[in-house]
């Protein structure tokens, strides 16, 4: 009997040894479990994001600044609504970099139509989350607001039409005397146009569109304008042809490189001192090369709409 209760004894002390040495296994497991989900959730939880408590990003362009963005009637090619334009959408490179972003964080897409100079005071005012509008990373808007980025590096070009006398232009130097223009609030209206000597510089044009339009009825004998809004009216107007003389010495001049770059470097345009939406966009950047953003970009041009 004695000999039985010990083996019993044994018995029930092995078992609860194996259930111990169970329960820890499985204790562990959970730990980690829940230690990678808290992880997770900490790298996409973005609640206590100023602006983004409600999981809406609103973004603001100008939905008519092609291939960066534009208007069009239906949603087609993964075009979003614009909130405050019924029955109009937006499209364009600006709008699948948002929409990357909003992929990236579970957020919703807000896209609002914005005039050019409306877009900094409204991020300014909290009216929009960030811009995401084409913008040059230039110390005068950084001085007003932060920017993530770049999320496109744009090389500076003049467009003319085939049969000008400006079409075979090496150089702005070969620009001398032209009548050109450029759109308003941009470097190229401010900086690079007054580099040309005895330019007829007209005023700005309130769009892009509009100085593109000018330089097709012949108001202007050149424009001044960014290598993707420049190739973007190509596409469309094969009677036009791009002057590109970057690397060169005729090229527009810039006090220093670093000038040059910050008026090339294209960026997204948050409220001053809003550090944790800035960082969290770059997060979602920094995952993309300048080949992924030329190649995103060729894809814009390739589905815009008409000039």
């Amino acid at each position: 009997m004695r000999r039985f209760v010990t083996l019993l004894l044994a018995l029930c002390m092995a078992l609860s040894l194996t259930a111990c040495g169970g329960s820890d296994t499985t204790e562990t497991t959970t730990d980690e479990e829940t230690t990678q989900t808290e992880g997770t959730e900490a790298q996409t939880d973005t609640s206590d994001i100023p602006g983004l408590e409600d999981g809406v990003f609103t973004v603001g362009m100008e939905c008519a600044y092609a291939p960066y963005n534009w208007t069009q009637m239906d949603d087609s090619n993964g075009a979003v609504p614009i909130s405050n334009v019924p029955g109009a959408y937006a499209n364009g490179y600006d709008v699948m970099i948002a929409q990357k972003i909003c992929d990236a964080y579970g957020w919703e897409l807000e896209v609002v139509s914005s005039a050019w100079d409306s877009l900094t005071p409204a991020v300014q005012a909290g009216t929009m989350d960030a811009n995401i509008a084409g913008q040059s990373m230039t110390a005068d808007r950084m001085a007003e607001v932060d920017m993530a980025g770049p999320y496109y590096y744009a090389t500076i070009v003049c467009v003319t039409t085939k049969d000008s006398p400006y079409a075979s232009a090496t150089s702005i130097a070969d620009l001398a005397g032209g009548t050109c223009t450029a759109q308003s609030g941009t470097i190229w209206y401010d900086s690079c146009l007054p580099q040309i000597e005895n330019a007829n510089l007209l005023a700005p044009a309130e769009t892009a569109p509009a100085m593109i339009m000018q330089l097709q009825t012949g108001t202007v004998d050149f424009i001044c304008t960014d290598m993707p809004t420049a190739m973007g009216a190509v596409a469309k107007d094969d009677s036009l042809v791009i002057l590109n003389f970057s690397g060169t010495d005729g090229d527009f001049q810039f006090a220093t490189e670093e000038e040059r770059a910050e008026n090339v470097n294209i960026g997204i345009s948050v409220q001053k001192g809003n550090t944790a939406l800035k960082d969290a966009i770059d997060a979602v950047l920094s995952t993309m090369t300048e080949d992924d953003f030329n190649t995103l970009m060729d894809e814009a041009i390739a589905v815009q709409p008409e000039v």
